[in-house]
């Protein structure tokens, strides 16, 4: 091709050039035409089930809506980190309701606990700022910064609640499966009492629906074999078991521990490729010791039970036949008294029959002499009209 000194037959080589290539990759021009998603809506988080609810407990949310600390105190709180600063200094429990709040004492069927128709109580700060963040309608982002939290327990296990109620239940496992081996303790009774570990509460969400007084939403029955297919599927990788010593508040697993910065403890491990050997001797160190003392408790109380008995053979060895002679001398005398009860009883009858019969006799002995009289009283009368008509 000749090029003129204007350069027109280089402006006509180039654009050949490019007409070729685009020939050449189709593909091209169509990944140019399709415009990428934004980060934004990348980070929008999808709500699942009833939006206006929350799927929460009917009787929790109204309590929620009308308490005076959601109406009052939550309301002035507009941002995302000034809830979670909420959170880290009022949040001390998991329960729905308050301690000795809620008096369900009593009541049966329907109107007990966990389906929510009795009598409310006061409803708990932890359950009042986890609609507060519904409220606000968290990103992906946020929700993830609450689950590695390090400042507070309390704000991740409200991260993960909020998954459990707003999330579709096939997407859950994927949300909690990075913590599921997550060792660090938080205490979710109202008042203390009962710790378990953020492993042990999430997969406890995953395989049942009750949380003390209220339910979560339910997980369809297809999805939830899914779920158990891959919990054991996550064990056997991991070289762990999820023993249920508490079937209805939590597992206790024997594992590994994990740290939430992605490193298994000092081995350099990552979370998704196995537990440090250090951390399994310890806690199969620790199963071992409350299984002994498990045992040694049994042993206790079927010693103790032994030793009763051998003291009791002892006391009747040494007393001999003396207890039985007094219980017969006993037993002797109160068939005594009762027979003698029976004799007096017997006595006083017989004694009151004589006086009735008595009684009789003399009613009919006055009856005959009554009988006399009234004939000379007629006799003599009729010989006093006669003597007036003469």
């Amino acid at each position: 091709m000749e090029f003129d000194n204007n350069g027109h037959g280089q402006q006509e080589y180039y654009c050949l050039q490019q007409t070729q290539y685009l020939q050449q990759s189709p593909h091209a021009s169509n990944q140019a035409s399709v415009p990428k998603k934004s980060t934004k809506q990348n980070n929008a988080l999808p709500l699942w089930g009833n939006e206006t609810s929350m799927n929460l407990n009917p009787l929790i949310l109204a309590n929620i809506q009308g308490s005076s600390y959601f109406k009052v105190s939550l309301f002035k709180l507009k941002t995302y980190h000034e809830v979670v600063d909420e959170i880290y200094y009022q949040v001390k429990h998991l329960e729905p309701w308050e301690r000795g709040s809620r008096k369900t004492a009593g009541q049966t069927g329907m109107c007990g606990g966990v389906r929510g128709v009795g009598a409310g109580g006061i409803v708990s700060t932890a359950f009042c700022l986890l609609y507060k963040l519904y409220t606000l309608r968290l990103t992906r982002k946020q929700v993830n910064g609450l689950l590695s939290h390090g400042d507070s327990p309390y704000i991740r296990a409200l991260g993960f609640m909020y998954l459990r109620y707003t999330q579709p239940p096939s997407d859950l496992f994927e949300w909690y499966e990075p913590y599921l081996l997550d060792e660090e303790e938080i205490d979710v009774k109202a008042g203390g009492g009962q710790i378990m570990t953020i492993g042990q509460m999430i997969r406890q969400w995953l395989t049942k629906l009750d949380w003390f007084s209220t339910l979560f939403p339910r997980i369809p029955v297809p999805i939830q074999k899914q779920i158990d297919g891959k919990l054991d599927n996550y064990a056997k990788e991991n070289g762990v078991s999820f023993a249920v010593a508490q079937p209805d508040r939590g597992g206790v697993s024997v594992g590994a521990k994990q740290n939430r910065g992605g490193l298994s403890g000092t081995s350099g491990v990552s979370r998704g490729c196995g537990p440090s050997t250090s951390t399994d001797e310890r806690e199969s160190f620790r199963f071992e010791r409350a299984e002994e003392s498990f045992k040694e408790k049994v042993d206790k109380r079927n010693v103790s039970a032994h030793c009763d008995r051998d003291a009791r053979t002892t006391r009747y060895d040494q007393y001999g036949d003396d207890r039985h002679i007094r219980t017969r001398k006993d037993y002797r005398g109160k068939e005594s008294d009762r027979d003698r009860d029976r004799d007096r009883y017997r006595e006083k009858e017989r004694v009151k029959e004589r006086h009735r019969e008595r009684d009789r006799d003399r009613e009919r002995d006055r009856s005959r002499d009554r009988s006399p009289d009234r004939k000379d009283y007629r006799e003599r009368d009729h010989h006093h009209r006669d003597r007036r008509h003469r």
